[in-house]
């Protein structure tokens, strides 16, 4: 083979390599990487959009949504059918009672009064599951997903952690946290509805 068409072959295929491995992780946050499309349920969800969950220079976790489509509103990620994921990656130590207290508040803050009443026995059953967890430690992945023939599951580092939870509705409820109208951030539930981080 000629040297100068090997050395093109080369070039190309190199480049074809690079591109393989950026397409892995194509979205980063504060060193934290998110795969822009993965499987769930046999469905390929794309990646709406990731934040940062912050309080002044302490950072929480980065968290990054998982849709079949694009959504640009809280309604339009609440009206998606099919498997979702919001998926935490956590950048310091949480024992499981600050953690469950976090998720409870943000149902409670996003909820009416009636919501909460016909949550309150699965918001317990998650509750539990977290509190046999003990603690999420910087590392941690935690996947949050939907699955429509289940309901919420709960994995650490890949790992599901206790049974499924029935309902929509509490996926819902979940979400909510992060994009309701009184999200546990601003910027990160702007950020998971697609706003470039600022």
């Amino acid at each position: 083979m000629n040297r100068t068409l090997f050395t093109s072959i080369s070039r190309v295929l190199m480049a074809c390599l690079l591109l393989a491995i950026g397409s892995v992780h194509a979205a980063r946050i504060e060193g934290q990487a998110f795969d822009d499309r993965i499987r769930l349920a046999d469905t390929e969800l794309h990646l709406n959009g990731l934040g940062l969950r912050a309080v002044a220079w302490i950072r929480g976790y980065a968290a990054g949504l998982y849709l079949p489509g694009k959504a640009s509103t809280p309604a339009q990620v609440l009206a998606a059918s099919g498997p979702k994921r919001i998926q935490l990656k956590m950048m310091l130590d949480v024992e499981a009672p600050e953690f469950i207290k976090a998720f409870d508040v943000g149902v409670r803050r996003n909820s009416s009064p009636a919501e909460q009443a016909a949550l309150a026995e699965r918001m317990a059953q998650f509750d539990r599951t977290i509190a046999s967890i003990g603690a999420v430690h910087k590392g941690d992945v935690i996947d949050l997903d939907f699955l429509p023939a289940h309901g919420l599951v709960l994995s650490i580092n890949g790992k599901p952690r206790g049974q499924p939870i029935p309902g929509e509705d509490l996926y819902a409820g979940i979400l909510k946290i992060f994009i309701g109208e009184l999200p546990v951030d601003k910027k990160l539930k702007a950020g998971l509805l697609g706003a470039q981080p600022a």
